[in-house]
């Protein structure tokens, strides 16, 4: 792969712009005001943009600049399918606009939108080629709710394609409209491979993972069904938030299946995703789950609150096993809750969920799914994926998932290089009112629900079985995206934080990034900001990716009598401004 310097000057070209930067928050620039974009908090280019230090345009460039040094050359980490080209055009009018609009946390900031949330003015495709060029009618409402709030758009993020439901085998970060996506943290292709990288950037939401952890934007948005915010959080030193679901609208985004899907925040610290998840969380009249946000104490507009480096004091999470070669890892994270004053117990491992149905022949073997497998994705990905291509009117080269098998099967060169099994099987599915793979659906659907509810609130209600007495638990301990399953079938939350690196295994040549997970009952979700955020205080795993280092125009600095200068500047700005409305 093509690199612009070598991994040596990378890592010194860090190491000289880290120390700068030390310096400078030490006292070394007094009487100055400085920005460093990279690890930068959306606290932070706040109050950067609040002081006029900068605008929300050059905020924007600054990012278009790491893109073109790092998506697009040096290392190509492939997080970006689409950069929105009226990016700096809508900064520019937020700048213009800002005055009393500060109150919003994310007014002015770039966001990376996962590539199968709708957006009217770009693409929305989930990695398809049978989508390429597809632009929804609307925005999805949590898009809605971004513009709202003064966030900019800054693009439509990679991922492994229809949310790794296309095929098995596929690898994360995989599509056939994006190609590879590649973890910043050892961005190589994988030696006399197929094009696929040596370290897994997780998925299905690879790109927002990737773009947090390089500092390609300030905050991203995943989905996850099960495991795909997790993953690629945990893979890429970032904190993911799987909310529960009905916490945030599912409306304007291409499902799995209902039964599972969340949006939710990827980003580089605890306190960013809850500014996220904050502006993201609410009713939503399209979608009934969210519902569940009209009850007192289900849903906050402002999760910062729950932010609490004293969290973890007296707080009692229980640890089923998990794997050895995450043992250091997971026990380093056991020391430090215990140190932070939480009591921690090791419990036995999750009861049993259904198993998955088979998914490797088509035509499948009569019956399919056969009774007692889990057959909730199969169902809900033809059901509600036909609902969403309904949306998108006469223009759309595809309007059900047929069509889309169709449209691949007709490019498989292109559109097939792992194939659509998963697809097949999917539409093989008879979806009708009555059927019986309507009714052993339902059947599973249910089983699913009690069995994974029932497994956790097992374990959350103590020894004693009897929710609100002393031998509760607040959170399950998981290493990484290990546990995610359970809780993705249960629809309940889990936030995951960087727990440190795990030893490379050749191939690879480094250390890669871990995290660790916390999971808890449905509507939990301040509780593990809490428990999250007092981990993260305390060891602050965090560390950016030596292939994508601070560029010179990342760093703004500012003598204060400029500020004053400038400050006179944006006021006559606004003079000017205010004339022109008139």
């Amino acid at each position: 792969m093509k690199r612009l310097v070598s991994t040596f000057a990378i890592v010194l070209l860090f190491a000289l712009t880290l120390g700068n930067t030390l310096a400078a928050n030490k006292g070394g620039h007094q009487g100055t005001s400085r920005l460093d974009l990279v690890e930068a908090t959306v606290s932070e280019l706040q109050q950067a943009l609040r002081t006029n230090l900068i605008t929300s345009e050059q905020l924007v460039e600054m990012y278009l600049a790491r893109i073109e040094a790092y998506d697009d050359a040096g290392p190509r980490l492939n997080a970006f399918l689409t950069v929105n080209p009226r990016a700096e055009a809508t900064a520019r009018r937020l700048d213009r606009e800002r005055r009393g609009r500060e109150r919003s946390p994310l007014y002015g900031i770039p966001v990376l939108l996962k590539d199968n949330v709708d957006t009217r003015d770009m693409p929305t495709t989930a990695g398809s080629v049978a989508l390429e060029g597809s632009i929804p009618p609307n925005d999805a409402f949590i898009t809605r709710k971004l513009r709202a709030a003064g966030a900019i758009i800054l693009g439509k993020a990679t991922l492994t394609e229809f949310a790794n439901f296309l095929t098995n085998g596929m690898p994360a970060g995989y599509s056939s409209l994006g190609g590879y996506g590649f973890n910043p943290y050892e961005p190589r292709e994988l030696p006399g491979g197929d094009g696929r990288p040596v370290l897994s950037p997780g998925g299905s939401s690879s790109g927002s993972g990737i773009a947090v952890a390089a500092n390609l934007v300030a905050v991203a948005v995943g989905t996850e069904t099960s495991g795909s915010i997790l993953s690629p959080a945990s893979g890429n030193m970032a904190v993911g938030i799987k909310p529960t679901v009905g916490l945030i609208s599912r409306d304007g985004i291409i499902p799995i299946t209902a039964d599972q899907d969340t949006a939710g925040p990827i980003t580089r610290t605890v306190a960013d995703a809850a500014i996220l998840l904050g502006v993201l969380a609410g009713f939503d009249r399209s979608d009934p789950a969210t519902r569940a946000c009209l009850r007192p104490g289900n849903c906050f507009s402002d999760y910062t609150r729950f932010l609490n480096r004293r969290a973890l004091r007296g707080a009692r999470i229980a640890v089923p096993p998990f794997p050895d070669n995450r043992a250091v890892i997971m026990n380093a994270a056991i020391d430090v809750l215990r140190a932070q004053g939480a009591t921690v117990e090791t419990v036995p491992a999750l009861a049993a969920q259904q198993p998955g149905c088979p998914s490797t022949v088509f035509p499948p073997v009569e019956p399919w799914p056969p009774p007692g497998c889990a057959s909730a994705l199969f169902y809900g990905f033809k059901r509600d994926l036909n609902a969403y291509l309904a949306t998108l009117g006469p223009a759309s080269m595809v309007h059900s998932l047929s069509d889309v098998i169709a449209f691949n099967a007709a490019i498989p060169a292109v559109a097939l290089k792992y194939g659509q099994i998963l697809a097949q099987l999917s539409d093989s599915i008879d979806i009708s009112p009555g059927s019986d793979d309507t009714m052993q659906y339902t059947a599973s659907r249910a089983e699913d629900i009690v069995r994974s509810r029932g497994a956790l609130d097992s374990v959350y209600n103590g020894a004693d079985g009897q929710r609100g007495t002393e031998d509760d638990f607040d959170a399950l301990l998981f290493s990484a995206n290990s546990g995610a399953n359970t809780p993705a079938r249960a629809g309940y939350p889990s936030i995951t934080v960087p727990g440190g690196f795990v030893p490379p295994v050749a191939p690879m040549e480094n250390p890669f990034p871990s995290g660790v997970t916390f999971s808890g009952r449905a509507f939990s979700e301040p509780l593990l900001i809490g428990l999250a955020y007092a981990f993260e205080q305390a060891t602050l795993h965090r560390e950016p990716p030596a292939s994508a280092p601070p560029l010179p125009s990342d760093t703004v600095v500012r003598r204060n009598r400029d500020r004053d200068r400038d400050d006179r500047h944006h006021r006559d700005d606004h003079d000017h401004d205010d004339r022109d409305d008139r």
